[in-house]
């Protein structure tokens, strides 16, 4: 059987486009691998970066202990507080001081006009070199007195001059040295005079007695001041200066309960304006007299630490603290407050372990102002997370911020 032509020319294999389809393939691969690369790129510069936090130690902290005895109420008062004032009358026509600067002692606070004060110094100052001028023309006339004294004696031993000249000679001497000790003691009270002038025009400069802060700004240029309350517009201070670190509580105390306070007795204050900040402090004094229309004994009160948030005239309360007897003691950790988050419905806080962030459930106790207790759930050498975004989640990578 003899085949078909056109059937045998159907399978034949056509070898003459192979070679372009390699060629095809060179270029595609080229794509592809292009593709892989930015693919490859892309991945590196979205990969997540850490997370910056900033973090604190956790420290282990105790509350209670002490019983109270006693509760009571006072002010914060300043031992060391002044209104400054001037030793003289006189126009204000400068002051340097506002409310709330710190000053030290000596600093220059204010000035008061000083022109006819300075007048009467450099009065005085020229009184003084008249009498030391006409101390030193004394003095040579002294010492010519001397010369003619000596020769008139040397003349009398050969007579030839009379006792009338040796007598003249000799009370010439005699007066000048009288005359140059009263200008000496003339010379010594002008200088004395120019010194007191001079102290009238420190006078009028007003300084600092002590360190503190002004707390109150009196007087302004142009008004009149004085020691002395004379009324009408003259005031009788420029600034008041507290010296914050004389701080401490006045309380007043029943006399009925006053045998439960005693001296180095441990106290707990809290200001008012503060309400959640326990301030440990101790008794300094009880002052040894009683108030009889209030029948009340007052008791001073020092901070055992002081902070710029305590000022004075606040309102705050007291505690009396027994050593003896112990109420229950609270312990845990103390954290800041800011560490505290909420979510579904539990407190957590955000641990940082090996530079990433771990989820734990706390129990918080006592609030002590921008601290707070955490009872159960931290122990004392962990961090937390302080500062972060709200979209910290288990396992991110972070980073601690450097302060």
């Amino acid at each position: 059987m003899n085949p078909d032509k056109t059937t045998l020319d159907a399978l034949r294999i056509d070898r003459t486009n192979l070679p372009r389809r390699r060629l095809r393939v060179v270029p595609i691969t080229i794509v592809l691998a292009a593709i892989a690369a930015a693919a490859g790129l892309t991945a590196w510069f979205n990969r997540s970066k850490p997370v910056v936090v900033r973090t604190v130690l956790i420290e282990e902290s105790t509350s209670g202990g002490d019983k109270t005895l006693l509760n009571a109420s006072g002010y914060v008062t300043a031992r060391r507080q002044a209104t400054v004032s001037s030793k003289v009358t006189g126009k204000v026509v400068e002051t340097l001081v506002e409310e709330g600067m710190k000053v030290e002692a000596g600093q220059v606070l204010a000035r008061i006009d000083s022109s006819n004060v300075e007048r009467n110094l450099r009065l005085a100052e020229a009184q003084l070199e008249s009498t030391r001028a006409a101390l030193g023309e004394t003095k040579a006339s002294q010492v010519q007195a001397e010369r003619e004294l000596q020769r008139i004696s040397r003349l009398a031993t050969r007579n030839a001059a009379t006792r009338v000249e040796l007598d003249r000679a000799e009370t010439d001497v005699k007066v000048l040295a009288a005359k140059l000790d009263r200008q000496t003691a003339d010379v010594r009270v002008s200088e004395r005079e120019v010194a007191l002038w001079e102290q009238q025009v420190d006078d009028t400069i007003i300084r600092a007695p002590f360190s503190g802060i002004v707390t109150t700004k009196n007087a302004q240029p142009g008004e009149m001041i004085s020691p002395l309350s004379v009324g009408g517009f003259t005031r009788t201070g420029i600034c008041t200066i507290v010296d914050m670190s004389s701080l401490e509580i006045e309380v007043d105390v029943s006399e009925s309960y006053i045998n439960r306070v005693e001296s180095g007795q441990s106290v707990e204050a809290t200001l008012d304006s503060y309400p959640n900040w326990r301030i440990p402090a101790k008794v300094i004094a009880i002052v040894p007299t009683a108030e009889r229309q209030k029948a009340t004994v007052k008791v001073r009160v020092g901070f055992e630490k002081l902070d710029p948030r305590i000022l004075p005239d606040m309102s705050v309360k007291v505690a009396f603290q027994s050593a003896g007897e112990t109420s229950e003691v609270e312990r845990g950790v103390t954290i800041p407050r800011a560490a505290i988050r909420h979510r579904d419905g539990r407190d957590i806080v955000w641990l940082v372990r090996d530079g990433r962030v771990e989820r734990r459930a706390v129990a918080l106790g006592a609030a002590r102002g921008d601290e707070v207790v955490v009872s159960g759930g931290l122990s004392g050498g962990e961090r937390v997370v302080v500062e972060g975004p709200d979209t910290l989640a288990e396992g991110v990578s972070v980073s601690e911020a450097k302060r």
